[in-house]
């Protein structure tokens, strides 16, 4: 006789999944009131976003680290806590910018900030798992949220950015399914902790590391397409000018971040067993993302797209922290993208703020440098904290991101990669070109004649927003220590 399947609900370990059942209860919630009464203020919509996002940030400090539910498929280390907590404070960041008085979003507000959530929960599985059908739910999730949230933007180059982005998307899924499919093949299992035993015991074998290393870099074309790596970054500089520059401010980090963590479970899986030809592709596309995206953003005529060529080379940057599989290296990881989430949406804020609907400064663009020209005699304040936002991002002491620089380049030296460190310092030194160069206009230049200066919007959330990006810009020095500590114990912590 057949024996009944028992299911022990406490082995499922359920509290794993309340994080993400949160985000996804929250977005239903929306679409519920909307059922119940139209055309409520937006506000409502994103005070309430905003709520679940903080209640789901609570439930993801209330964690243990190391826990398993779901029949494995959820994985609640320290790694996954961490990068759900950067996820929800960029998220929470970011929302407030939709309160602004300029009416560039012809959206139906309800479906936005509902798919704004799906979206999060999206981010939220895939840095929660290391089942790879359960990181592709998480992706997919994620990205199909994205590529609507950019076109509701509703103009021409949102529409069209959408497009490219879903295209590309597309494909990336593709060979991230084909990579899956390729190492289940080969180790019967799509759970990595089990894929890494199964590899180390057949390393020895005859012909198995090169279909290993084949599987591995199908998948590594997807990070490669979804962190914007070269020579698969050709969507990004487009869809970032297509769409509105908080989303891309946005997609500059949160969208990345995830996909960093898939990259360091399962790259890292390599890297931790010695597969050398892995951790050189990583090198090699880190040097070559960060070398010729600086050398793309120095000729580009609008600071949108030099912030989008910018956020590639960020990309690159931090992509060699992950060829090292130390602790801090992965740690600096981390560091890095929750500095580099309040300089860079901060520098892209300032463009929303700084935008006019109906008033063209270029035939193409709305933001060539020219825009920019004389913008401290117009607005001394908003030309101070764009400055402050640029020499950020140039790595200039004693502003945040030059703290996070330190510390991976740091992380590079301690693990004996010395060359590599010296083209990391050489990388930052070229991007002040081009971060510098804005200042040079904002400072040192007249306004262009027949241009109309820029006008920066005051409404209250935006100066928030604005006013915390700047402030922990300037002040993060203080919170250096604290937070590489907790991150450092976390990492560490992960693992059985």
């Amino acid at each position: 006789m057949v024996q009944p399947i028992s299911v022990d609900l406490a082995s499922l370990n359920m509290m794993t999944l309340v994080p993400m059942l949160v985000t996804v209860g929250g977005a239903l919630l929306i679409l519920i009131i909307d059922l119940f009464k139209e055309n409520l203020h937006k506000s409502l919509y994103v005070m309430l976003s905003i709520l679940i996002l903080f209640i789901d940030f609570g439930a993801v400090l209330s964690l243990n680290v190391n826990q398993r539910g779901l029949f494995n498929l959820i994985y609640m280390d320290g790694i996954a806590i961490v990068a759900q907590l950067i996820i929800l404070i960029g998220s929470m960041l970011f929302l407030p910018l939709a309160l602004t008085d300029k009416k560039f979003h012809e959206y139906s507000y309800p479906e936005f900030f509902a798919l704004f959530l799906f979206m999060v929960a999206g981010f939220q599985f895939m840095v929660a798992t290391d089942n790879l059908i359960m990181i592709f739910v998480g992706l997919e999730t994620a990205s199909l949220a994205l590529y609507t949230l950019i076109a509701m933007h509703n103009t021409r180059g949102s529409i069209e950015a959408s497009v490219k982005y879903f295209t590309m998307g597309a494909m990336a899924a593709g060979f991230f399914a084909m990579g899956a499919a390729a190492i289940y093949a080969l180790t019967g299992s799509v759970e990595l902790f089990d894929v890494a035993k199964v590899i180390q015991a057949r390393m020895d074998e005859a012909g198995i590391v090169i279909p290993l290393i084949g599987g591995a870099m199908l998948v590594l074309v997807t990070i490669a397409f979804k962190v914007s790596l070269i020579p698969f970054h050709l969507w990004t500089p487009d869809v970032y000018e297509g769409s509105s520059a908080p989303m891309a401010g946005y997609m500059s980090i949160i969208p990345k971040l995830a996909m960093m963590v898939v990259a360091m479970r399962f790259l890292g899986m390599y890297v931790d067993m010695g597969v050398e030809p892995v951790r050189t592709m990583i090198i090699i596309l880190a040097v070559v993302t960060m070398t010729l995206a600086n050398m793309m953003a120095i000729v580009q005529e609008d600071v949108k797209r030099m912030l989008a060529y910018s956020s590639i080379s960020h990309a690159g940057f931090v992509m060699a922290a992950l060829a090292l599989g130390t602790t801090k290296g992965n740690s600096s990881i981390f560091l890095y993208y929750g500095l580099f989430l309040f300089t860079n949406l901060g520098a892209f804020s300032m463009l929303w703020i700084s935008r006019h609907k109906k008033q063209r400064y270029h035939h193409r663009f709305h933001h060539p440098y020219e825009k920019f020209s004389g913008l401290v005699h117009s607005s001394p304040v908003g030309a101070v904290i764009m400055a402050i936002f640029m020499l950020s991002l140039t790595g200039v002491p004693p502003f945040s991101l030059f703290w996070g620089k330190m510390y991976v380049i740091s992380a590079v030296v301690d693990s004996g990669y010395f060359w590599l460190a010296v083209v990391m310092g050489l990388n930052s030194a070229i991007a002040a070109y081009y971060y510098l160069k804005l200042i040079v206009y904002m400072f040192l230049k007249p306004p262009v004649e027949g241009i109309e200066a820029v006008a920066i919007n005051s409404s209250k959330p935006l100066v928030v927003m604005v006013g915390i990006a700047v402030t922990v810009t300037i002040f993060s020095v203080f919170l250096m220590q604290p937070m590489i500590s907790y991150i450092t114990y976390m990492v560490s912590a992960s693992g059985f």
